[in-house]
């Protein structure tokens, strides 16, 4: 038994960090990078990093902040302002944070 008296780890779980919203910008990464014919490891590599690091992003274990999304918009060879225009047009309504 947990402190909170629960039995099981189900009851433990809080709310997932990542939304609908942040789904629909990682998509939006892993598509433009499939369109430019680039291989993650290719992307990573422009970024210094390995290609666990965009891996990790585009299958939504790891979170990207704005930089991040410019550079990665960048490695891939798009305009990130188009690319977050896209990712953003398709966001609900009412976004939760």
């Amino acid at each position: 038994m947990y402190a909170n008296g629960s039995r099981t780890t189900a009851s433990r779980m809080t709310k997932s960090a990542f939304s609908d919203a942040h789904r629909l910008v990682v998509e939006a990464v892993a598509s433009a990078r499939r369109n430019a014919g680039l291989h993650q490891a290719q992307v990573a590599a422009k970024l210094g990093k390995n290609q666990s690091y965009v891996s990790n992003i585009e299958r939504g274990q790891r979170r990207i902040d704005i930089v991040e999304f410019y550079a990665l918009a960048r490695a891939i060879g798009v305009d990130p302002r188009t690319l977050f225009a896209d990712a953003v047009s398709k966001f609900p309504r009412d976004v939760a944070v």
